[in-house]
């Protein structure tokens, strides 16, 4: 590297920015590695899995959560869904691809998609599992309750899977 300028090398299968660290005269001592958070690997779904069970449980054995799920009209719920997308897409963007965005556009938006279906499915098969999910007397509500824990739920897998 005869530019001294910051690089993207691979190392042990993950991506890590390699940024030059030189004296005042400006010969290279060092590169410093960052690692680059940029692609979704087994690791990171996992993370996200754990991460949306952690609130995904206390909140889909509330009462609250499921009579909402029945009170609250589907166009809120939708609300709530989308508001779930910017949060979730807003963090990732913020930690992990802010600087680094250009030639990672599809990455990005394959994690936020994978980080709030994850969520959707961890919630779907506790509260299915816990017997909330009415699938076959009512597919709406069902999928309201779904929606209405995946918020908090997208949220801490969200955060979970910035732990590296």
């Amino acid at each position: 590297m005869d530019n001294q300028s910051s690089f993207t090398k691979r190392i042990g299968g993950y991506l890590h920015k390699m940024v030059p660290i030189t004296d005042a005269s400006g010969k290279l001592l060092h590169y410093v590695t960052k690692p680059l958070m940029v692609e979704l690997k087994p690791r990171d779904v996992m993370q996200i899995i754990i991460g949306s069970t952690i609130l995904a449980l206390p909140i889909a054995y509330t009462e609250e959560a499921w009579k909402l799920g029945e009170e609250l009209p589907l166009l809120n719920v939708g609300f709530l869904s989308l508001l779930s997308l910017i949060f979730i897409a807003l963090f990732v963007f913020f930690n992990f691809y802010r600087f680094n965005i250009k030639g990672y556009v599809f990455n990005y938006i394959k994690r936020v998609i994978a980080t709030y279906l994850i969520s959707i499915l961890v919630v779907a098969v506790l509260l299915t599992i816990i017997q909330r999910c009415p699938w076959q007397d009512d597919f709406t509500l069902a999928i309201k309750r779904i929606i209405i824990v995946s918020f908090p739920a997208s949220m801490s897998a969200t955060i979970s899977d910035v732990i590296k």
